[in-house]
C-alpha cells in the first residue's frame, strides 16, 4: 500500500483565480478563507479571484494566498478520503505544512504568515538582493562558484540534483552565474534570473528574521499529528520546543529540499501529492526520485485525477 506525503507549494507559484474552484465546491474551503480573512484583516478571496494579479503578486498577499490555496486543496483531499502520514513544504510551504499537521490552527498560521510576509517585504524594500536559478550543474559546482566570487552570494534552494538557486548582492550573484556558465562540466547550463523582490533565504533577509522573532511571542505550537520534514534540517524534525527560533532561522537558511525528498523516500514514502498552485514541486520529485508517484492538487480537475 502506498505511503502518502503531502507537499506544499512555495512563493512564485501564485496566479489569478487559484483556489476558486475549491471555494465554489467545498464548505471546508470557505472555512479556510474565513480563517484567513479574520487573521489578515482583509478579504483574501477578493485579491486571489481578481482578474488583475497586481495585488496578488505583492509578497504580503502572495504568501497568505498560496497558503490558502494549499490548505483548500488538502481539505478537499481529506473530504475525498485521502490520508497522509507526512508533510513538507518548500519555503513558505512549511507554514501550510504546520497548519495541515495540526501544529498550528489555520487562523494562527495565517497570522504568522502575515508577520513573515510583512517582515520580508520590508527587508526586500530596504536592501539589495537578487536570485538566479542555476540549471544543469551539480550543487557542488554551484557552491564552488559562489565561494570563488567576490561579494556576497550563496546557494539558497537545493531543489534537485541539477537545479540550485543562488541569492545575494546583485553584482556578486550575476558574477557567480556567469562563472558557473563558463566553468561547469554539465552538457547544458542555464542561469535564469528570478522575478523576486530580494535574496530570500540569505543573510540579506536577516532584518526580516529578527523582526519575525520579535513579533511572534505568544504563539503556541502543538506537536504535529504526522511526520514533519524541515527545510532547515533537510530531514525529519523531531524537536518542536522552539519553533519560533527555527522559523526565524528558516528565513535566512537554505531550503534543503533535495535532502528532504531523499529522507522521505528512505522512510518508505512513495506517493507525493503537491497541494497548492502549480506543479513545481511535482516536477522536482519526478526529476529527483525514481520509483515514486507524484501528483499536484490545485483545482477540482487535478483533485479528480488523484481520487479517480
Amino acid at each position: 500500500m502506498s505511503k502518502n506525503v503531502i507537499l506544499f507549494s512555495g512563493q512564485g507559484s501564485q496566479y489569478a483565480g487559484m483556489g476558486k474552484s475549491f471555494y465554489e465546491s467545498f464548505d471546508s474551503a470557505k472555512r479556510v478563507f474565513a480563517a484567513a480573512d479574520k487573521a489578515l484583516g482583509y478579504s483574501l478571496e477578493e485579491i486571489m479571484f481578481a482578474e488583475d494579479p497586481a495585488e496578488l503578486n505583492k509578497t504580503v498577499h502572495s504568501q497568505p494566498a498560496i497558503m490558502a490555496c494549499s490548505l483548500c486543496a488538502v481539505e478537499a483531499l481529506k473530504e475525498k478520503g485521502v490520508t497522509f502520514e507526512a508533510v513538507a513544504g518548500h519555503s513558505l510551504g512549511e507554514y501550510a505544512a504546520m497548519a495541515a499537521s495540526g501544529m498550528l490552527s489555520y487562523e494562527d498560521a495565517f497570522r504568522l504568515i502575515k508577520i513573515r510576509a510583512e517582515a520580508m517585504q520590508k527587508a526586500a524594500e530596504s536592501g539589495e538582493g537578487v536570485m538566479y536559478a542555476i540549471i544543469g550543474p551539480t550543487p557542488a559546482e554551484v557552491e564552488s562558484a559562489c565561494g570563488q566570487t567576490e561579494g556576497y552570494v550563496v546557494p539558497v534552494n537545493y531543489n534537485s540534483p541539477v537545479q540550485t538557486v543562488i541569492a545575494g548582492e546583485a553584482a556578486a550573484a550575476e558574477a557567480a552565474a556567469e562563472l558557473i556558465k563558463n566553468t561547469s562540466t554539465a552538457k547544458r547550463v542555464k542561469a535564469v534570473k528570478l522575478n523576486v523582490a530580494s535574496a530570500f533565504h540569505s543573510e540579506i533577509m536577516r532584518p526580516a528574521a529578527e523582526e519575525f522573532l520579535s513579533r511572534t511571542e505568544g504563539f503556541a505550537f502543538a506537536k504535529p499529528s504526522c511526520t514533519f520534514y524541515s527545510n532547515v534540517l533537510g530531514g525529519r524534525l523531531d524537536d518542536f520546543s522552539d519553533m519560533r527560533s527555527l522559523l526565524a532561522r528558516h528565513i535566512v537558511s537554505p531550503v534543503r529540499f533535495t535532502d528532504e525528498l531523499a529522507a522521505m523516500q528512505a522512510a518508505g514514502f512513495d506517493r507525493f501529492i503537491e497541494c497548492g498552485p502549480g506543479k513545481v514541486l511535482t516536477g522536482l520529485v519526478k526529476k529527483t526520485l525514481d520509483g515514486v508517484e507524484a501528483f499536484n492538487c490545485e483545482d477540482i480537475e487535478s483533485l479528480e485525477k488523484i481520487c479517480g
